[in-house]
């Protein structure tokens, strides 16, 4: 932001003011927008948490070899969400079109807790299946509504400090979440688990309405675009903008590449997991466990390092972490694939992803027109995220028949890395050079 600090007031002027500006830099007039955001992301990410280990652990029920035809489900639930999802963001205010949203994810979440608690065993292999196809939907879509609203707030320099620092919620979030499916799995029933999902669904739809107000007061944005109206636009934009402009298209594939390596990750953790443990409840506490593992670590290092690394280093780099990490991981892999190793390469990567990459990503959509944070993003987030799990499933597949094994695999996905790590270095040259020149709204608002 441009403007004065405005002077400590007697709400900030105190330990928890003082704290926070040590870890993030925040600013007093930011106070009131962070803690919303916190709160927000919070009980988005407890909510996915929740039911994330329960997905995971239907998904290797429903058998490994069907995972890749579940992934094509979730792409086509995704190209099948992105158009209406497009026109309520062109004709209602954000927040409207926020809340509708979540309240239809709550909505679906809720028919199939009814569904499950009355269903067979073989009926829920079944309802698995396409449980697992909606939560993958779900998660993407929640999250990338958040960040959308976020660098809609929030301009370029504020993200560097901030961005790493209000993961932290999502974080704490996912603790919470995976903590309680870890402990409860086994002694409460999925459909109850559920229900407390969307509870906290209702918590970040009242979380959106104080956020949005306080971007008013934040005034990073100019006043047309902090107002609560449509945003107005082509229902389509998303569609269209990320083949029309350079910087959007290599904003897909740097997601590209990440989930196409993500999804040979999953398959072989998939395989790993089911040679290794042979009850359902011993599974989905495996993977509450390292989600439980992975997200101690990703709070650490936002709350002390993010902000730091992001300023230090700049974009491009801090982008190439996770690709570099990649390379290494899936190399340590291939020479010793056992689940010790599956859970190290797991907690790592994952860790810098949410740590490191993914505030640095969002980081990328300050410099794009208002219309593009909410509709080119939401086609990114998910659509091409999904169509990279897509990729990846068949050429696992692929390779498999081919007669690759782990070695093989782990040398294909190390190129695609060295690919990604390239593309990460120009991403961070070019948001670099668009933040520089943006110094008035016009210039800010082009498609380049």
């Amino acid at each position: 932001m441009t403007e004065s600090p405005a002077p400590i007031s007697a709400a900030t002027d105190g330990f928890l003011f003082r704290l926070l500006r040590r870890l993030a830099a925040v600013r007093p007039e930011e106070v009131a927008a962070v803690g919303w955001s916190w709160l927000y992301i919070f009980a988005v990410l407890s909510s996915y948490y929740i039911m994330r280990p329960i997905r995971d652990q239907m998904g290797v029920a429903g058998g490994v070899n069907n995972l890749q035809w579940l992934f094509m489900g979730t792409l086509g639930a995704m190209l099948l969400l992105n158009s209406p999802f497009g026109f309520l963001v062109k004709m209602l205010p954000r927040t409207r079109f926020i809340s509708i949203t979540y309240r239809f994810f709550a909505g679906v979440i809720l028919l199939f807790a009814m569904v499950l608690h009355w269903a067979d065993q073989a009926q829920t292999v079944w309802v698995g299946r396409i449980f697992f196809i909606w939560i993958s939907v779900f998660n993407l879509f929640v999250v990338s509504i958040f960040w959308a609203l976020i660098v809609d707030i929030f301009n370029s320099e504020d993200g560097k400090r901030l961005f790493g620092f209000i993961a932290a919620g999502a974080t704490i979030g996912a603790i919470v979440g995976s903590g309680l499916t870890a402990s409860l799995a086994r002694y409460v029933p999925t459909s109850f688990l559920l229900i407390g999902s969307v509870m906290l669904l209702e918590v970040a739809v009242f979380s959106v309405g104080r956020l949005s107000r306080q971007s008013v007061k934040l005034r990073t944005r100019p006043a047309v675009e902090a107002a609560e109206t449509p945003i107005g636009g082509n229902a389509l934009a998303g569609f269209t903008h990320p083949f029309q402009s350079a910087y959007l298209f290599n904003v897909s594939l740097f997601l590209l590449l990440f989930a196409i390596t993500s999804t040979f990750l999953y398959f072989q953790q998939a395989g790993i997991v089911s040679r290794s443990f042979h009850d359902r409840g011993a599974q989905t506490a495996f993977f509450a466990s390292v989600d439980l593992a992975v997200n101690v670590l990703t709070l650490f290092v936002q709350l002390f390092l993010t902000g730091r690394i992001v300023r230090a280093a700049g974009v491009g780099p801090t982008l190439a972490f996770l690709p570099a990490l990649t390379i290494v991981g899936f190399g340590a892999l291939a020479v010793v694939p056992t689940l010790a190793s599956l859970v190290a390469f797991q907690v790592l990567r994952r860790s810098g992803d949410y740590a490191v990459a993914r505030p640095t990503r969002e980081v990328l959509y300050t410099v794009v027109a208002r219309e593009d944070r909410y509709k080119a993003k939401s086609f990114i987030d998910t659509v091409v995220y999904r169509g990279g799990d897509q990729v990846g499933a068949w050429s696992f597949t692929f390779l498999t028949w081919l007669g690759f094994g782990t070695i093989g695999i782990a040398i294909a996905a190390g190129v695609l890395s060295v690919a990604w790590l390239a593309n990460a270095l120009w991403l961070g040259r070019r948001q670099d050079a668009m933040a520089t020149k943006a110094k008035t709204p016009s210039e800010a608002t082009a498609i380049v």
